[in-house]
């Protein structure tokens, strides 16, 4: 059974930081492109941050030079340290495993609030 489970978020004042993690069981991890994407109510889920199997990362504009994902191949997670939160980051965050399109996982979410 595939299970991605994420942790880490909760509520933030503007400016600071937060770290997500995502542990998965169930896959070989290592070969799997590893993501965060986010989803605010009523409206698309978007990307965050992408880190191939082979360790090569990507960002949405929104959070770039803000936001770092890495991977723990020896650990099965993934990570995502925030910095520099915005109240606009506020949403629930999902992590996402896909083996190169064949197939893909989902995490439930973790929800990150951004607010004084």
């Amino acid at each position: 059974q595939v299970r991605l489970v994420e942790s880490g978020g909760g509520l933030v004042q503007p400016g600071g930081s937060l770290r997500l993690s995502c542990a998965a069981s169930g896959i070989t991890f290592s070969l799997y492109n590893m993501g965060w994407y986010r989803q605010i109510p009523g409206k698309e889920r978007e990307l965050v941050a992408g880190i191939t199997s082979g360790g090569s990362t990507n960002y949405g504009d929104s959070v770039k030079g803000r936001f770092t994902i890495s991977r723990d191949n020896g650990k099965n997670s993934v990570y995502l340290q925030m910095i520099s939160l915005k109240p606009e980051d506020t949403a629930v965050y999902y992590c996402n495993a896909d083996l190169a399109g064949k197939v893909e996982y989902w995490g439930q979410g973790t929800l990150v609030t951004v607010s004084e």
